[in-house]
């Protein structure tokens, strides 16, 4: 059997934009149903960025450095007895593999009744009190492992996580051909949800964003751009459909006051999926607007039973994902992407750290 090293390099988050380039000791050989993988590349996420500028996310708290990152794809490097992978295949060495982070326990109500993403007793990689990618190896259920095809290099795999929430947050809006769409945000994810939204045939597609270079990436994708530094959101979308308000609205920003944009804008009826995360872990709008509207709210938990479409769209080229990566760090840099990501400065959509 290969012997591991004793150590491996890791970056991990002491407190609130405390990233430090660290030895921590390797995580092992696998045991059974578990993979050892070889990290080649993590893509830096909003929610990782909650955390690194406030030490937090939601109610979790770390109360010890945690090493972040959650949407990475590597190389299998052993495998453990009865590993298989998210197919139920047999996982072998030398596997070229996406990650999915969740590691729901399969066996709880919620897993049986087809909601792994809801899991009672769910870990995930990155989240407090689980370590994340942002090191060399890290030991996962082979189950979670999807391999990827030739064509799709580490890059494509380390998106697909944020990929999927997108999927997700379109199977949530239940989009018709036709229905009108309003997405506010046009980071990562709302770029995304775009270019799901235009598959499903939504039409005509409304993106608030204020960062001039991310207008132009939604306006190349199909996106009736409104650049809200510049003018009213609601009053721009309220205008374009004669007053009537849109079908869907998608908020994929910070769930600030574009949680209540959205509202305003919806029709009569109309559906509103909230995907953003609040800093401040509050949800809040006019009760008036929502309940006279009658509209339906759904939330965005992550993702579920997304991968293997994920990676059949990425693979045939339907929606493309290399374009939203504008920067790219070394592991030993990666306090710097972090930096960057957080300022928002230099053109930045998507941030890859190469391992």
């Amino acid at each position: 059997m290969k012997m591991s090293p004793a150590t491996m390099t890791a970056v991990r988050l002491h407190g609130p934009r405390d990233l430090r380039l660290e030895q921590i000791p390797h995580p092992g050989q696998p045991g059974p149903g578990e993979a050892l993988i070889r990290v080649k590349a993590v893509g830096v996420c909003g929610s990782d960025l909650h955390t690194y500028q406030d030490g937090r996310i939601g109610d979790t708290v770390p109360d010890r450095p945690v090493i972040l990152g959650h949407e990475f794809g590597g190389v299998v490097e052993a495998v453990g007895a009865d590993s298989r992978d998210g197919w139920y295949r047999p996982l072998l060495p030398g596997t070229r593999v996406a990650v999915d982070p969740a590691q729901p326990c399969g066996h709880c109500d919620l897993c049986e009744q087809g909601h792994p993403n809801l899991c009672r007793n769910l870990r995930f990689c990155g989240l407090f009190p689980d370590d994340g990618a942002l090191r060399q190896w890290i030991k996962v259920p082979a189950r979670t492992c999807f391999p990827i095809p030739d064509a799709l290099g580490f890059d494509d795999a380390a998106m697909l996580e944020m990929f999927g929430v997108a999927v997700h947050a379109t199977d949530l809006a239940k989009i018709r051909v036709a229905d009108s769409v309003a997405i506010l945000g046009a980071g990562p994810i709302g770029l995304s949800i775009l270019q799901m939204v235009k598959l499903s045939g939504a039409d005509p597609i409304f993106v608030t964003e204020k960062l001039p270079w991310r207008c132009d990436l939604a306006r190349r994708w199909g996106g009736s751009v409104i650049n809200c530094d510049r003018e009213d959101p609601v009053t721009a979308v309220m205008k374009a459909t004669n007053g009537q308000g849109v079908d869907i609205a998608i908020e994929a920003a910070w769930a600030d006051h574009s949680v209540q944009q959205a509202c305003d804008m919806l029709r009569l009826g109309g559906r509103l999926v909230q995907v953003g995360i609040p800093g401040d872990d509050r949800l809040e709008m006019k009760h008036s607007v929502a309940r006279r509207k009658g509209l339906t709210i759904r939330l965005c938990r992550r993702m579920k039973h997304t991968y293997p479409r994920a990676i059949r769209l990425a693979h045939k080229g339907c929606i493309d994902l290399r374009t939203m990566i504008t920067h790219r760090f070394p592991l030993e840099r990666a306090a710097e992407a972090f930096a960057v990501n957080a300022a928002y400065k230099e053109g930045v959509v998507k941030i890859i750290v190469d391992v």
